[in-house]
């Protein structure tokens, strides 16, 4: 499956992953409060980590062939050293990983990979929903008989300080899908 989304890359719109259960694919381009958000999300986590650490918004995947599972989250937080060389970043590497909610895909972003990125080790997932102006952080990976999953998990509002990781950051002015397709940051509360 590997082989084939990446056969796919530049041909179709979207972006293709693989998981367990097999390829998912978000078709819609990113909108500008995603990316937005996105971008917001990777400079208040550089500002408050050590200069090691990363918020990585770009290429390439995340990947563990042996759980069958390539994905490519919004923002990793990694070390700048496990950067280096060729291929996917190791998920083991992985401080956190962020996620955006996909207005076309929600269910991607709150289920397959709550589900998912616990299985290589991944060991903080925080998503940010536009669509409602809240979100959750994942943690506390444990054994269950399906597999390795999140035991914990804290919702916030945005407005609220977040914390990912040892890293607590604002979510105030951060934007929010509209209806009209376009996006007006979240009033401080």
């Amino acid at each position: 499956m590997r082989d084939f989304v990446r056969s796919l890359d530049g041909t179709l719109p979207g972006k293709f992953e693989v998981t367990r259960e097999g390829i998912v694919h978000d078709f819609m381009a990113p909108t500008r409060q995603h990316e937005l958000t996105v971008l917001r999300l990777r400079k208040r986590l550089e500002k408050v980590m050590p200069e090691e650490l990363v918020a990585h918004t770009g290429e390439p995947d995340v990947e563990d062939a042996a759980e069958g599972v390539m994905r490519h989250p919004d923002v990793m937080v990694i070390a700048e050293g496990d950067m280096e060389g060729e291929g996917a970043f190791d998920p083991r590497t992985l401080v956190a990983a962020v996620e955006v909610v996909s207005r076309s895909s929600p269910e991607n972003d709150w289920g397959g990979k709550v589900r998912d990125y616990p299985l290589p080790g991944i060991p903080v997932y925080a998503v940010f929903d536009p669509r409602t102006g809240s979100g959750a952080v994942f943690t506390d990976i444990h054994p269950t008989p399906v597999g390795p999953r999140y035991a914990t998990r804290k919702d916030f509002g945005y407005g609220e300080e977040v914390t990912i990781a040892d890293w607590t950051i604002p979510t105030d002015g951060l934007p929010r899908y509209t209806d009209d397709g376009v996006g007006a940051p979240e009033a401080a509360s």
